[in-house]
């Protein structure tokens, strides 16, 4: 007992800390690989290609921050549309709800800019480094100069390919044939130059060396996702009735097992590195690779597919999945609501603003003529894509009489005029000491431009 050493004889502590393991997926092929590869690179192409897209001489797409403008195509939004983002936002989190109550997490497995980037990242290691066996063993292999070579190469793709997003991140502030002639003559103002390096930096860490902890450790949509479940939802399932118990078997042998091998081909395609036979985890992403691992082994087998499928916890027990029931129809009302609501706001749109400002430093004067008389600054935005001259009219009060500070209504397109403005009653039209007039702008070359505001007249009392 003397020989026995004293750590042998005490429970040691716990850590609270696992190092991380790299997991390196082996590549499928299948159907759903296919859908995935399709949605990838349908996805990164509109991200590359829409910021070289020109519409009526400028960038199709534009969030010019210093102007304040949104350009998306034929539309302009300004400060004043943020009801138009508010709607947006609400549409994308009801669709949210909607699609993951319906089938999973299908923006997480198909559609998440981290699994979009991450894809890409995996694809160039595998072709740099090989499939996971090839991977693995380049891991432990010691480092030397074919094991450098290797890894830098792989490391210059991804920075390459992360510089190359980071400039198309800006390229959606600043007009990108623009922000290339300055990046060419190294002639970028700091903070462009600061974004294509900061996205491209975020872009390489994510996508390349963080991977799946951005979505088991950081992304908050993986935590609550279970409470959009129910026993209808669609979801990456192990048939765990057909598939126990598992074991090795040769082709059409026939064993008291069930139909899965205990291959762990479902294990190695998983970019999380979970095993879907355990149940359901907040880890998986529905990337339903091992789907597609799964049915490739029951082909060879002479088995059914679909021991790892895409499917409902009602589906597994023999019930009936059932499609249409109430969180499906309130999140599909709700959605309908938000994109009706943001194509009727479309349709109604007005490219003009007005605004109107009282002179709070005098309430009111009288004229040599004795008219009472009000005193505002009228504010036009013209958000039209060409100049406009604009007629004011005053409404409310019986004689009502408005003057402006200056004759010439011109707004250029874009651009903000602020507009002396006087209106002018006889006192014995008012029958209070606040009375509510309507100023009306409207564009003289086209009468749909047109838009009211309320304001006060103050009077003395009677």
């Amino acid at each position: 007992m003397s020989d026995i050493k004293q750590s042998d004889t005490k429970d040691e502590a716990p850590s609270l800390y696992a190092k991380h393991q790299v997991i390196h997926p082996r590549s499928t092929s299948g159907f759903y690989t296919n859908l995935r590869r399709l949605a990838v690179i349908s996805l990164l192409g509109l991200y590359y290609i829409v910021p070289w897209l020109m519409w009526d001489g400028r960038q199709a797409i534009l969030f010019d921050l210093p102007e304040r403008k949104f350009y998306i195509f034929g539309l302009v939004f300004w400060p004043q549309d943020a009801i138009y983002l508010t709607f947006l936002l609400s549409l994308a989190a009801f669709a949210l709800f909607f699609f993951t109550t319906l089938a999973g997490r299908l923006w997480c497995g198909f559609a998440c800019p981290q699994t979009v980037w991450t894809e890409i990242f995996i694809w160039m290691e595998r072709w740099v480094e090989g499939d996971r066996p090839q991977q693995i063993k380049l891991e432990k292999m010691p480092m030397n100069a074919y094991k450098l070579r290797i890894k830098a190469t792989k490391h210059l793709l991804w920075i390459s390919f992360s510089l190359w997003t980071g400039y198309t991140f800006v390229g959606y502030f600043t007009p990108i044939h623009l922000l290339t002639e300055e990046l060419i003559a190294f002639n970028a103002s700091g903070w462009e130059t600061f974004w294509v390096f900061f996205y491209s930096f975020a872009t390489y860490g994510n996508a390349g060396w963080l991977r799946e902890q951005i979505c088991i450790y950081m992304c908050p949509y993986a935590r609550f996702q279970g409470a959009m479940f129910d026993r209808n939802t669609f979801l990456v399932a192990y048939d765990e009735k057909r598939g126990e118990p598992r074991g090795a078997r040769k082709r059409n042998e026939t064993k008291e097992l069930g139909d899965c091998v205990d291959c762990g081909l479902c294990v190695q395609v998983c970019p999380t590195g979970i095993d879907i036979r355990d149940g359901q985890q907040y880890q998986c992403i529905t990337c339903t690779a091992c789907i597609d691992a799964c049915d490739e082994v029951m082909v060879k087998l002479n088995r059914p597919k679909g021991l790892v499928g895409y499917t409902t916890e009602n589906n597994l027990e023999g019930k009936k999945t059932q499609i249409l029931r109430p969180k499906i129809l309130i999140y599909g009302a709700l959605l309908v609501f938000f994109t009706s609501a943001i194509g009727y706001l479309l349709t109604q749109r007005i490219p003009l603003s007005l605004e109107i400002v009282r002179d709070r430093n005098l309430l009111f004067r009288e004229t040599n003529e004795g008219f009472v008389e009000n005193v505002y600054i009228v504010k036009i935005l013209n958000m039209d894509q060409k100049d406009h001259t604009y007629q004011l009219v005053a409404e409310g009060i019986e004689g009502l009489k408005l003057e402006l500070g200056q004759k010439d209504l011109k707004v250029p397109a874009g651009k903000v005029v602020d507009i002396p403005l006087s209106l002018q009653v006889d006192p014995s039209k008012l029958t209070k000491k606040s009375m509510n007039v309507v100023i009306t702008a409207q564009a003289l070359d086209n009468p749909d431009l047109k838009i009211s505001r309320d304001s006060r007249f103050v009077g003395k009392n009677k």
